[in-house]
Parts: structure tokens; C-alpha cells; sequence
């Protein structure tokens, strides 16, 4: 695309127009309250395709798709009793469910990257439900960034990626969760962790009243599996309790530096700043060091993330 990216409101000409786009096979990113996502018919293969183009995007990467309501999920997947459980706990919310698809799901090929399971999930935020509701069909949408880079939590986020690819963005302010969806897979009766996100697995399993597992196979079956990503341009450097020179400091709790996650330590509010602060620190170019984040509650999701951005990189 070579015309500038629309910024739509999330009023009712706003949305109207947004979902338009998207019957027409545009390309709109929306928030949710994770993060922005890139959206998509996902019926349409030649929208879906364009997600990837856009993002530049590896093909073998699955997409997740977003539907208004449970019975619009239950059209299009194998149901099984652990799924209802956590669909009726934790939707709408930042929850992710893969589950077999129907015969007849109707969605395209490269939605799966030709597995023949599918991400679903119903967002909470009150802009993506009403789109959602307007499109009435399913949404498949990615976070709204270059593949591999830090993901969006604002509408400035989505632009500075990718204004001039993209038909439109919604823009209804930050993203309040700030993590992508955890996703949740299933292996018989056996609900697996497939990826830490904006809903910690202690209440999942709470509500399971069973442990979740975690995957035996290294295939890529979801979302944000792959060991490099939400990366910004700078080298990141994790544990850190001082900047060294040349380095942008990301403190937490005691651990100050040049923003901070949250000085009163406090995981949510953490969360919702990771992305939006590492965007930050890398408009000013360099390394950025990061302090230690406790590996508990969404403490678990924030240093999964960490680990991708500070992965090596090809």
C-alpha cells in the first residue's frame, strides 16, 4: 500500500468503517486488552496473506482469530469439556483456546499455517467486541508490528510500524492488559501452557483444579513460540541492577532506572508498561538493560517476553 494509514475513531462511523474495510479485505488494526492486533477476514485468503506481507511475517507462524461470542468459537472447533470450562471463566479476557477445527470452519489455510488446529479468542475490550459485532465473522490478527519487534499497545505503536501497509487503524487509546493472550492448548484430557500472557496460569489451573503441562513437542502450533521476538533494535540485557555505559535502563521495584515497570513492584501495572516502555528506550537507540522481574503471577508472562527480546537474532 502506498496511501497513508486511516486513524478511525471508535464511535459508530469509526467502526462502521472499519468493519467495511474488512469485509473488503483491508487490513485494520484495533486494540484489545492485550495489545493492538492486525486484522483480517480470516475467510479471505488473499487478507490473510496480505497480514503476513505486511508484517513480513514468517508463513509457519499461526494466526489467532477473534470472534464476538462463544457460540461463534463453538462453529468452528472440536468442543471438548476442559475448553467450556475456561471459555465460561475467562471470556471475553486474555485468553487464547487451540482446539481441532470443524470440517466445515471455513477459515483459510494460512490462518492455521496448515495445522489442522486453530488460536481463538473473545477480547474484552468494549472497541474490539463492537467491531467484531458490526464485522460478524471472524477476525484473524496478529499483534500490529513488524514480525519479531516490540508489540503495539497504542494506536503511535501500530503507525510507526505500519502507517502506509495497513488500511486503517482504530485508535482507542493504550492497551490496558499489555501482554498478548496466554495461550492454552489441549492433549487429551490435559490442558498445556503453550505460551505465558495476560492471564496467569494459577487461576486457569484454579479453575481446571488441575496442574497445566507443558508441551513435549517444538513445533510451532501457536503464537509467540518463536525464540526471538518482541525485540527492539538495541541488544537487551536481563537481570541487570545498574546501567552500564551506553545502556538504557528499564528498572522495576527497587531497581530504578531510566522508566520503570513499576516501582512499587506491582506485576499488573508492569505488564501494561512493558511494551509501551520498551518502545520508549528504543527511540533513543542503544542497549537497553532490564532489571529482575520475580518469576511469579504475570511476573511469569513479562520475563517470557524479556527472554524472546534478549534472544539471539538471525
Amino acid at each position: 500500500m502506498s496511501k497513508a494509514t486511516l486513524r478511525l475513531r471508535p464511535d459508530a462511523d469509526g467502526l462502521s468503517r472499519a468493519a467495511e474495510l474488512l469485509s473488503d479485505g483491508a487490513l485494520v488494526a484495533f486494540p484489545t486488552e492485550t495489545v493492538y492486533g492486525l486484522g483480517a477476514d480470516a475467510r479471505q485468503g488473499e487478507a490473510v496473506a496480505a497480514i503476513y506481507e505486511a508484517k513480513g511475517r514468517p508463513s509457519f507462524n499461526p494466526l489467532i482469530v477473534h470472534l464476538s461470542d462463544l457460540a461463534a468459537v463453538q462453529a468452528l472447533v472440536e468442543w471438548n469439556p476442559q475448553a467450556d470450562i475456561l471459555a465460561r471463566a475467562f471470556w471475553p479476557g486474555p485468553l487464547t483456546l487451540v482446539l481441532p477445527l470443524r470440517a466445515d470452519h471455513g477459515l483459510s489455510s494460512l490462518v492455521t499455517a496448515g495445522l489442522p488446529t486453530v488460536g481463538l479468542r473473545v477480547p474484552a475490550h468494549p472497541a474490539a467486541q463492537a467491531l467484531l459485532a458490526r464485522f460478524g465473522g471472524p477476525v484473524a490478527a496478529p499483534s500490529a508490528n513488524p514480525s519479531g519487534r516490540i508489540s503495539p499497545t497504542t494506536a503511535e505503536h501500530v503507525l510507526a510500524g505500519l502507517d502506509g501497509r495497513i488500511a486503517a487503524v482504530l485508535d482507542d487509546g493504550p492497551c490496558t492488559v499489555g501482554l498478548e493472550s496466554t495461550i492454552i492448548g489441549f492433549d487429551g484430557p490435559h490442558a498445556v501452557l503453550l505460551r505465558e500472557g495476560g492471564l496467569p496460569p494459577e487461576p486457569i489451573e484454579a479453575a481446571l483444579g488441575a496442574p497445566l503441562i507443558q508441551p513435549t513437542d517444538t513445533t510451532i502450533t501457536a503464537p509467540g513460540q518463536m525464540s526471538s521476538h518482541y525485540a527492539p533494535r538495541g541488544a537487551v540485557r536481563l537481570d541487570a541492577t545498574a546501567a552500564r555505559a551506553g545502556e538504557h535502563m528499564l528498572g522495576f521495584g527497587a531497581v530504578k532506572g531510566d522508566l520503570s515497570l513499576s516501582e512499587s513492584g506491582d506485576l499488573v501495572e508492569a505488564a501494561a508498561n512493558l511494551f509501551g516502555h520498551l518502545h520508549q528506550l528504543d527511540t533513543l537507540g542503544g542497549p537497553i538493560a532490564v532489571a529482575p522481574v520475580p518469576m511469579k503471577g504475570l511476573g511469569r508472562a513479562i520475563n517470557d517476553r524479556l527472554r524472546r527480546a534478549a534472544a539471539p537474532r538471525d
